[in-house]
């Protein structure tokens, strides 16, 4: 039986500047927030979209991580959102040796997981799946959480998300409370994001946190927690 050959970084830049789109990448720029002093400042956008790198990612879901890294460290944004796809299908199909070594990786190159849309692809399915299971593990999340980086900051709260499916809300909710004082939007929404998520599952946990710090809470994680409360309840929170 003939094994099928793994594919190259080489072809899959190839690939994927065959499916370019100047249009589209300057409209991701622009989306993403690449200009001067901006979060995104000096990414650069080739135009593939997400339902295509998805695809490519079920391709080349057998890229070794070695490779992979290549991918990972490219200037391109979506050479670095494919890597994180297929380290995504590799850590959810491989057994726990694999996941650990995905894991760590994943933690080691957190200066290159640096816009929102790729830490909230991968954050919850890695680093919260790991965690998850390896609750010896879960201080890095503080670390994260206390870290000068935006990016990991996203990246702690983001990985609780896993947890919260589960039906574990405690450690969002310190987290959240670690972070009420940030000074950044992206951090605001993504606590107020997760906040919500805790809230469609159990109202009063949500309810409980937001009446105990809402004196402190930035606006926009206030509004991004009550998103999906009764129209009567959201307007009764605005006004406190």
């Amino acid at each position: 039986m003939v094994q099928a050959r793994e594919s190259t970084v080489g072809e899959i830049r190839k690939q994927l500047k065959a499916l370019a789109n100047k249009q589209d990448a300057e409209h991701q720029a622009r989306y993403f927030k690449t200009g001067p002093g901006e979060y995104g400042e000096g990414d650069r956008f080739i135009g593939v979209r997400v339902p295509v790198l998805r695809k490519l990612a079920r391709q080349h879901a057998s890229l070794p991580i070695i490779h992979n890294l290549q991918l990972l460290q490219s200037r391109i944004h979506e050479h670095r959102l494919l890597a994180l796809l297929i380290l995504i299908q590799q850590f959810q199909q491989g057994d726990e040796s694999l996941q650990k070594k995905i894991y760590r990786t994943y933690l080691k190159h957190t200066n290159v997981i640096n816009n929102w849309d790729l830490v909230d692809v991968s954050a919850d399915k890695i680093v919260g799946a790991w965690l998850y299971h390896h609750p010896q593990d879960i201080a890095v999340l503080e670390k994260l959480a206390r870290s000068r980086d935006l990016w990991r900051r996203r990246i702690s709260m983001m990985a609780t998300l896993y947890f919260i499916r589960q039906g574990q809300y405690d450690l969002t909710l310190e987290l959240a409370t670690l972070l009420l004082t940030d000074k950044q939007d992206l951090i605001h929404k993504a606590s107020g994001w997760m906040i919500r998520e805790v809230g469609k599952r159990d109202r009063k946990r949500a309810e409980d946190f937001l009446d105990r710090h809402i004196a402190r809470m930035p606006r926009t994680m206030l509004r991004y927690a009550i998103e999906k409360f009764p129209s009567s309840l959201r307007q009764a929170y605005l006004k406190k």
